[in-house]
């Protein structure tokens, strides 16, 4: 049987990370990865989705310039072209990472891996089974798209975010179940190909992890794209039609509407895989894998990150955790820290959030100012054509320091980088204010409302 150091299960964006990162610690690593490299960040979800969002932005941009004076031909699309220019990017990024683990050194198998009680490691290979051992074991085994129970699910035609891109024609229209980052990211993609969206969200308003005026932004650009959006409202039962499916919905208020729709998609949230260690009976929270901020388990040899921890459920605070785990594992005593997640939802507009919203710095007790500048007076966003977003800027009052920023317009998922790089080095407002801007720039707003917050102001 073969010994490892370190056993990584799973090659998502938490586990790879781990497992090169043990590596360069010099330890004797294994990666365990069912599917493909990348997990499903790479495979079925950030780089897909973002890839198939530039087509749609691209389709737009065309679409707006006619107004610019600037006219072309009837638009046409090939989904079989699109989808496979989607797959070239994924592959050319998954042979990167394969190049990385074998620069480390890093056995990795293709083969489903269950950990067994005596910590060992059965591996289900093409042909064979093979076991191997971990001194130290880093699980990153991610989650999977939920489906709930609703009511003639089980004769119904559904899709998940996983199973999505593999759609053969471009549908006439599409019924989205949730309004989260993932419903609003695939209606903006599916609603740039002409298909008629509806989303069902449960909550009061789409993205409801986000600060409510984003959300309210998203909603209006979202509805001049022609997406329906139900709020508050949930899926009772699906009816099957000779050619459509019937989704019927209710309101909070009782009132009862049927969705005639040729696709339905599924994107209520996502489960921990946590099945290929169910038999170690580790501590749990709630569904997740409880850890402490080494991403220790209840078992000291053991640590778990990513998705299956629950958290954020974002790829670049998986690979903070995995690296966080990597270098426990190897010994050094490392603790994760989580005041600056940066968080972005790829629509248009963008949207991107760092540090507290003004809910958190209330509930915290923080003496706070927000400040907002809106975008309509910014010429770079004019001459983009895209006046529409804003920046919010919330700093404590006592020092000015900065605790949270919410932009929405675009490229601010770029952008988000310098509050984030401010927050992580305890900037002020002062110095966020004297620091000098490009301009024209979309991010001169945060000068802006930098010198705004400080009452130097000078435009507004």
């Amino acid at each position: 049987m073969n010994t490892y150091e370190v056993v990584v299960l799973g090659g998502g964006p938490a586990g790879y990370v781990a497992a090169i990162r043990s590596a360069k610690l010099g330890k004797k690593t294994a990666l365990i990865e069912a599917r493909e490299l990348g997990g499903t960040c790479l495979n079925r979800g950030c780089i897909p989705s973002k890839t198939l969002l530039r087509h749609a932005e691209v389709i737009e941009t065309i679409e707006k310039a006619k107004s610019w004076g600037i006219e072309t031909g009837p638009v046409t699309f090939s989904l079989s072209k699109m989808l496979a220019r989607k797959d070239a990017v994924i592959q050319q990024l998954r042979n990167g990472i394969a190049y990385l683990l074998k620069q480390g050194k890093i056995d990795v198998f293709n083969g489903l891996g269950e950990m067994r009680a005596d910590r060992s490691i059965a591996i289900q290979l093409k042909d064979r089974e093979e076991v191997v051992q971990g001194e130290r074991v880093i699980l990153a085994t991610g989650s999977r798209p939920i489906v709930p129970p609703i009511p003639g699910i089980e004769d119904a035609t559904y899709f998940t975010s996983d199973t999505i891109f593999d759609i053969e024609k471009i549908p006439e229209s599409m019924v989205i179940v949730g309004g989260g980052i993932i419903g609003v990211e695939l209606a903006c993609i599916f609603a740039s190909l002409n298909v008629r969206v509806s989303i069902v969200e449960m909550s009061g308003r789409i993205v409801p992890s986000e600060e409510p005026d984003a959300s309210k932004a998203l909603a209006k650009s979202l509805k001049k794209k022609g997406i329906s959006m139900l709020t508050s409202t949930k899926v009772t039962s699906i009816e099957q039609k000779e050619n459509t499916q019937l989704v019927n919905v209710e309101t909070e208020n009782g009132k009862k509407e049927a969705l005639e729709t040729d696709l339905i998609l599924m994107a209520v949230g996502r489960a921990p895989n946590t099945a290929a260690f169910a038999g170690l009976n580790l501590e749990m929270n709630g569904r997740f894998v409880q850890v402490d901020e080494r991403m220790a388990t209840s078992q000291p040899e053991i640590f778990a990150v990513g998705d299956v921890i629950g958290g954020w459920q974002l790829a670049h605070v998986a690979s903070a955790e995995g690296i966080v785990a990597a270098e426990n594992a190897a010994g050094k005593n490392r603790t994760i820290d989580y005041t600056v997640v940066p968080r972005c939802v790829y629509t248009s507009p963008e949207i991107a959030s760092v540090g507290l919203t003004e809910e958190e710095a209330k509930q915290q007790g923080i003496d706070y100012k927000v400040l907002r500048v809106d975008h309509a007076g910014n010429g770079r966003a004019l001459a983009q054509g895209e006046k529409d977003g804003f920046t919010k800027l919330i700093a404590g009052t006592k020092y000015g320091e900065i605790l949270g920023v919410l932009m929405v317009g675009p490229h601010v998922t770029e952008m988000i980088a310098e509050p984030s790089a401010f927050i992580h080095l305890e900037g002020t407002v002062e110095e966020m204010a004297s620091l000098i801007h490009a301009h024209p720039t979309v991010s001169e707003s945060l000068y802006e409302a930098a010198a705004s917050w400080l009452g130097k102001g000078v435009h507004h």
